[in-house]
């Protein structure tokens, strides 16, 4: 019951950041995803700091992304494999 407590005032707590700290994650985040993506789009050709730039970051760090972790078609968790293969895809 109290690491319950103690993980629910942590949840709470962290939901209460303010618009600046989330912005500065943000930023760190986007400072981390130029730092390994970025000399990869230098390399492709684009111009630094330039629109294509930043979309080859970002298209670089998705499909990073959907290796890594999968697609589920945005049904999130619960799409269509785990339907489709349980207990309600047995056609009863």
């Amino acid at each position: 019951m109290r690491t319950l407590i103690v993980l629910s005032a942590a949840l709470l707590l962290g939901a209460c950041a303010t618009p600046q700290e989330r912005a500065a994650k943000k930023q760190a985040e986007m400072a981390e995803l130029i730092a390994v993506y970025g000399p990869a789009c230098d390399r492709l050709g684009y111009a630094q700091q330039s629109d294509p730039w930043r979309n080859c970051i970002i298209s670089l760090s998705t499909k990073d992304e959907v290796q890594r972790y999968g697609t589920h078609a945005g049904y999130g968790a619960w799409g269509p494999r785990y339907w489709g293969g349980g207990f309600w895809g047995r056609g009863w």
